[in-house]
């Protein structure tokens, strides 16, 4: 059900995207169009039909959250890279995940403007367009391509986060900064990236993609190393190969660094 809703938001997406948009400024620089809230509506109307009794966490309309969940809920995010879509930029997806006893179960991610669907369930492996997905075997850092995002108060950290990707630069291949932290992670499920970092995510960013790159053979942490969760707003993800290396970089940009 979360694959059917995701490719029928997606489809959704595409006819609105050559459209004009309404766009609503949350912030500075944080947008919603009127193809954000499209999109959740017809995802939430499909999934609460099939499974009434889960709870809801979705960008746009369910996003206040105290606590972490401990029954089970969808983890939505109808438009990443609402941005990119507002300017008429190709790259975004819809990203779904269940999340139960502490984790994402099951995670859906769909590109609808290269219609590629990224799929993975918990201990049985990761799939793009039914194909099984692993993640690159590039074990150096000068050989890698990685990816990175800047958070929506960029503004107010921006020292911090010139300063990381300063660091990370000038010891990989290529940095590329494309705009939708759930693509980046299916595409280093994939193999086509081999490692991504960013600060400053929500749930429902990261939720789908990260059960991708784990069933994919990739590592998450944060910058220090310690254990991810979707709930956690610093996210380092690898190959696993380049993971030791990586926050040997990355470590001393840590909120959790002494």
């Amino acid at each position: 059900m979360a694959a059917e809703a995701a490719l029928k938001a997606g489809t959704l997406l595409r006819e609105l995207f050559e459209q004009p948009h309404q766009i609503r400024h949350k912030s500075a620089i944080d947008l919603v169009t009127e193809a954000d809230l499209a999109s959740e509506e017809l995802i939430l109307d499909m999934l609460q039909h099939s499974l009434p009794g889960v709870k809801i966490m979705s960008e746009e309309s369910f996003a206040a959250y105290d606590d972490i969940p401990t029954e089970p809920t969808w983890i939505i995010d109808p438009l990443d890279g609402t941005t990119n879509f507002a300017h008429n930029f190709p790259w975004f997806a819809v990203s779904i995940a269940l999340y139960a006893e502490g984790r994402s179960q099951v995670g859906i991610i769909y590109n609808p403007m290269q219609n590629e669907l990224f799929c993975a369930a918990l201990g049985s492996g990761a799939w793009l367009n039914d194909k099984p997905i692993k993640v690159s075997n590039v074990a150096s850092l000068q050989n890698a391509l990685v990816a990175t995002g800047f958070p929506y108060d960029v503004r107010e950290k921006s020292d911090a986060i010139l300063a990381a990707l300063k660091t990370v630069l000038t010891h990989v291949q290529g940095v590329r900064r494309p705009g939708a932290a759930a693509l980046d992670l299916a595409y280093l499920a994939c193999a086509r990236l081999d490692a991504f970092w960013e600060v400053g995510l929500k749930p429902w960013d990261t939720a789908a993609g990260y059960l991708l790159v784990e069933e994919a053979g990739g590592t998450l942490s944060n910058f220090a190393g310690a254990p991810f969760s979707p709930f956690s707003p610093e996210l380092l993800a690898s190959n696993t190969l380049l993971h030791n290396d990586l926050t040997a970089l990355l470590t001393e940009f840590s909120s959790a660094a002494p």
